[in-house]
């Protein structure tokens, strides 16, 4: 016999479209078995009816003829007999018995999948904000039994449609090998003409019919083995949100499907919540509704980004943007556990770890050595296996990420010489979301000004004119901030690793998967983070404040770089803290456009100081002209009052009146006399 096609029990409790799907082919199945056995108990209670009526006539018959009275009506009796036991009793049974069943547990399917529905639809409406315990309790028990009743309903149903396909074979050939073996015994009373042939073929079909009946017997054994165990294995299942430390999270999944509400904005302050199924397919997300055939694209989750939100006082939901941040797609699982294993599905999918060989086995490898990240080790290169960068990698990295003296280049000091509490302070906080630190400078230009815009954070939006407008370079990049700790050394990128390590070991831990995306804007004064929805700057660093900026060998996608502050400490020592971004560009990309603000900047700087020194040189030529003048206008000034002075020693002869006299002048008028010439010879000697 060949082999059966059954339902698989085993997926019951996941209940996808695609369960549905096959189940609605069996349903069709018993539909069409049910239409065929009533034809044929209609055709076989035809014949039954006419033996009756042949058995009557042939008994009336033999009473008119008594000889043949006994014999007649004993083979007719017999025949009638054979034929209600041998084929109306079992397509009978079949039909009121089997058929009927299928019926009823479909109808009990039915309503249960309901409660189902609202009941998951009542819990996924629970508030957030007013829990209240008994209401919870309630309905969290509503849902227990809602799914429990239906995992059993569904199981039971599926063991009956699976026996149908045994069933409806036994239920067509039965009464067929009834109504031939009836007609053969009733020839066989009065005739000689039976031959083996019939005999073997009649064993043949009794012997497959025996079988079958094995067979089915088998499997419905094993079929309600299977249920027990599921039943037992699933009974924790059944809760809505169940205990993480009894059901614990799967963090290696490269794949994932199962049901989930997604939010649908209906008009500007409105939205709606439809329950779908959802499933990874490669780096798409598909979702499938119920009663469709195929799932269909919902967006592309390639180098996404994934965070928990809160939205509409709504439970477990969480957020998807794609790469280039124009999709956003928002939504809620059952429980907190299904909620975090989509989030770290999504994470690994977001990495294309599904692209290897073995993806389920890279994430477990990557998930343990984020796990293992935190665990105290006695040297910095045992702890750096999986995420140092080789020596060739680090001094090509130092040669073209290091931006901490421009034009010159400085080897990465050796790893084995560095501890961890050489790099980075022991016990330091890591701060996982973007606050602005509001130094004096920034708050004096706030009160400076008066007015403008001010952000959250703390800085002003107004953008200083010459940044803007004399800033030679300007680069747009998208960051997400992963998180930022002071740090104790600042002289390779090897304490950018280490950050990078312990950032992504705390967020794995503490389960923290929200990422503030910013815009990176870089020019040839700063490094600005601007909000992309409001364009206000969150954080503005200087570039002579940026040390050392560096991306992961590795994960691309990761960079960092290291800010020594301006102010510093009680003790008087700089403040050193190390930013770690992830970005949809390649790191590398960021960390040359800060190079080459910082060679810009670098040329610029010695360019306004060769122009500085020009003008001071020029200044100091024109001091110099002016002094020699000084001095030249004195020497004159002195020749020219000796010249007068030596003629004024000389002595004047009086002068004559009108009639031939002399006049002879007093000592006052001869002294106004002197004066008055020495200033007309002053006054030529100006011109």
């Amino acid at each position: 016999m060949p082999g059966i096609d059954t339902l698989p029990i085993e997926e019951t409790f996941e209940d996808s479209p695609q369960t549905r799907s096959l189940l609605g082919v069996f349903e069709e199945d018993a539909a069409a078995i049910s239409n065929y056995s009533q034809k044929l108990f209609q055709a076989m209670n035809r014949i039954y009816d006419a033996q009756n009526e042949l058995s009557a006539a042939t008994h009336l018959t033999s009473k008119l003829l008594k000889e043949y009275e006994k014999q007649l009506s004993s083979c007719h009796a017999v025949l009638s007999t054979q034929l209600a036991d041998a084929m109306m009793f079992p397509i009978t049974q079949f039909k009121e018995r089997d058929l009927r069943e299928i019926l009823t547990l479909k109808e009990v399917f039915q309503i249960a999948s309901d409660d189902h529905d609202m009941a998951i639809n009542r819990y996924s409406r629970l508030s957030k904000r007013r829990d209240n315990e008994k209401v919870k309790g309630e309905v969290m028990e509503d849902v227990y039994t809602s799914r429990k009743k239906q995992h059993q309903t569904m199981m039971h149903y599926f063991t009956a449609l699976n026996t149908l396909q045994y069933k409806k074979k036994i239920a067509i050939l039965e009464p067929l090998l009834g109504y031939m073996q009836a007609q053969i015994s009733f020839f066989k009373l009065g005739s000689e003409n039976l031959t083996q042939q019939w005999e073997d073929f009649l064993t043949n079909i009794g012997t497959s019919v025996q079988n079958v009946r094995r067979e089915m017997d088998g499997e419905v054994d094993i079929m309600q083995q299977t249920i027990q165990d599921l039943e037992q294995a699933s009974d924790l299942l059944y809760m809505p949100d169940p205990d993480p430390s009894q059901v614990p999270v799967n963090r290696n999944l490269t794949r994932k499907a199962g049901y989930l509400y997604r939010r649908n904005k209906t008009s500007l302050v409105s939205s709606s919540w439809e329950r779908q199924y959802f499933f990874t397919q490669g780096g798409n997300l598909m979702g499938q509704a119920r009663g469709h055939v195929a799932g269909g694209l919902v967006m592309d989750i390639d180098n996404c980004s994934v965070m928990a939100v809160d939205c509409e006082d709504r439970r477990f939901c969480f957020q998807i943007t794609s790469f280039d941040g124009k999709k956003v797609v928002i939504l809620q699982a059952d429980s907190r556990k299904d909620c975090e294993e989509w989030i770290a599905t999504i994470n690994n999918i977001s990495k294309r770890i599904y692209l290897s060989e073995n993806p389920e086995e890279i994430a477990a490898r990557v998930n343990q050595s984020a796990l293992e990240a935190v665990t105290p080790s006695p040297s910095f290169q045992q702890r750096h296996e999986s995420m140092r960068p080789t020596t060739q990698g680090r001094s090509r990295a130092a040669r073209t990420s290091s931006v901490s003296s421009v034009g010159s280049e400085t080897a990465s000091p050796a790893l084995s010489v560095l501890s961890l509490d050489a790099l980075v302070a022991p016990d330091t906080p890591i701060q996982f979301d973007i606050i602005s630190p509001v130094s004096e400078e920034y708050a004096g230009q706030a009160k400076a000004a008066g007015q403008g815009r001010t952000n959250p954070f703390g800085e002003s939006g107004d953008t200083p004119p010459e940044e803007s407008e004399d800033s030679i370079l300007h680069q747009l990049f998208i960051v997400r901030f992963l998180g930022s700790m002071e740090v104790k050394n600042a002289d390779s990128s090897d304490v950018i690793y280490e950050t990078m390590r312990q950032i992504l070991a705390s967020r794995a831990i503490h389960n923290i998967f929200r990422m503030t995306e910013s815009h990176l804007l870089v020019t040839c004064d700063c490094l600005k983070l601007i909000d992309p929805q409001t364009q206000v700057t969150r954080l503005r660093f200087p570039l002579s404040s940026v040390v050392v900026c560096s991306s992961h060998q590795e994960n691309k996608r990761l960079f960092g770089f290291v800010l020594q502050t301006a102010e510093g400490r009680v003790d008087g020592r700089p403040v050193t803290v190390c930013y770690i971004f992830e970005s949809n560009n390649d790191g590398e990309k960021i960390c040359d456009s800060v190079g080459l603000a910082k060679q810009i900047a670098f040329h610029s700087e010695m360019d306004r100081k060769a122009t500085e020194k020009k003008e001071e040189q020029d200044k100091a030529k024109e001091k110099q002209q002016e002094e020699l003048s000084k001095q030249k206008q004195i020497e004159k000034d002195l020749e020219e009052q000796s010249r007068l002075i030596a003629a004024s020693s000389r002595p004047t002869p009086p002068a004559p009146s009108a009639d031939g006299q002399f006049l002879v002048l007093s000592k006052s008028q001869s002294e106004d006399s002197d004066a008055g010439q020495e200033g007309r010879e002053k006054g030529e000697s100006d011109a």
